[in-house]
């Protein structure tokens, strides 16, 4: 196994970050895109993506794709985040077409799949008021009748799930059992009749969403996989939902790392740029070497999964998915700090770093889960 990029692979890098550098580089052009900074996902960037073939990468080419891996998404990922470019959703739909790609129907795949590849947003619906951390004890029913399954509960926290074609609910359709039985995947057109979204507004803009379903009725065939096999298929997935986190949050913290360092060599304070202090310089040093270890961290995990798909990696996915949001944060919070009051000021950028960083460390799994996981896998 080999950590370098192929030709096509470092191509594919640039040509995202020409791209971003033309089209969002700037606070002034990401604002213009994103109704003043409220709604983080734009329909033209994702159109105009989709059109260069960057949203299927990693989708087979009978879904539309271009057959790629895991690993050619994660470098899409990681530079269209560096770029900041205003597509929040599709870490997420990317997520949540690998589930589709692993258990879907045939007919469910050809139905969601072509969107993605097109443009369209997909979400899944997991936590509950009740059940965060702790996803098993989820309480919203999928009862069972004629031709199909009604829906009822309350789910939260759903990412962009305003902007989605399709949502995946999980819920049970079984209350016998331990908690981790029982669990079904569903995947429910957003207007489909009883479902009820209403934006949760947060600091960080439009992300997520609470999802009301009253006697919604979903067919049989829109069952994702096997009724009552739900959380392992939620498990089989972990792989691939934390390094593409992974490599998102790569993406923000050299972004922070990048601009920071800009700043500290062009500010001039006591005749001579501030960066060369050494009270900055060694900062500065030490989040390069952390951002170059977890650089090889993630290309390292997501070329593991490509060559063993089936093979789970929880310590490896939590790992990745704890240093990249612990370091993007850390790297944010570094940045506004070195560039003082211009680092709290909107007009300079780092406080809207800060606030697309700080999340990292609660979605997905928070650090917290992460580090329990971790130490399980090594006996304690």
């Amino acid at each position: 196994m080999s950590l370098q990029l192929t030709e096509e692979q470092h191509d594919l890098v640039r040509t995202v970050r020409d791209f971003c550098q033309k089209h969002c580089d700037t606070r002034e052009q990401r604002l213009a895109l994103t109704e003043g900074g409220k709604e983080l996902h734009s329909n033209k960037i994702a159109s105009d993506m989709a059109a260069l073939g960057w949203l299927g990468l990693s989708i087979p080419e009978e879904y539309g794709g271009s057959g790629g891996s895991l690993f050619d998404a994660c470098l899409f990922v990681e530079a269209m985040s560096r770029g900041r470019a205003p597509l929040s959703s599709y870490p997420v739909t990317l997520i949540v077409s690998h589930t589709y790609l692993k258990f879907a129907s045939e007919s469910l795949k050809r139905e969601v799949l072509g969107g993605v590849t097109a443009g369209a947003v997909t979400s899944i619906a997991m936590s509950e008021p009740g059940s965060g951390s702790d996803v098993a004890s989820l309480t919203c029913r999928a009862d069972k009748v004629d031709g199909g399954y009604v829906l009822n509960g309350q789910k939260t926290w759903c990412s962009n799930v305003h902007l989605a074609d399709y949502v995946v609910v999980v819920a049970r359709t079984s209350h016998s059992g331990a908690k981790h039985e029982g669990i079904s995947m569903f995947s429910v057109p957003t207007g489909s009749p009883g479902m009820e979204i209403r934006q949760i507004e947060t600091m960080g803009g439009r992300e997520v969403n609470d999802i009301y379903l009253t006697d919604c009725f979903v067919p049989e065939d829109r069952l994702v996989g096997v009724e009552g096999q739900g959380w392992g298929q939620l498990v089989a997935g972990l792989n691939i939902e934390r390094i593409i986190i992974g490599a998102m949050f790569l993406g923000l913290a050299q972004r922070a790392f990048d601009d920071t360092l800009a700043y500290v060599k062009q500010r001039t304070q006591f005749g001579k740029p501030v960066g060369s202090f050494q009270a900055l310089s060694h900062r500065l040093a030490d989040l390069a070497m952390e951002l170059e270890a977890a650089r090889l961290f993630v290309y390292d995990v997501a070329q593991r999964v490509d060559e063993h798909p089936d093979r789970l990696l929880p310590r490896e996915a939590s790992m990745v998915k704890l240093k990249t949001t612990e370091l993007a944060k850390h790297a944010a919070l570094e940045g506004v700090q070195m560039m003082g009051g211009y680092g709290y000021a909107s007009e300079y950028g780092m406080e809207e770093m800060l606030r697309a960083t700080v999340v990292g460390t609660i979605v997905g799994g928070t650090s917290e889960i992460q580090r329990d996981i971790i130490a399980k896998t090594l006996g304690l």
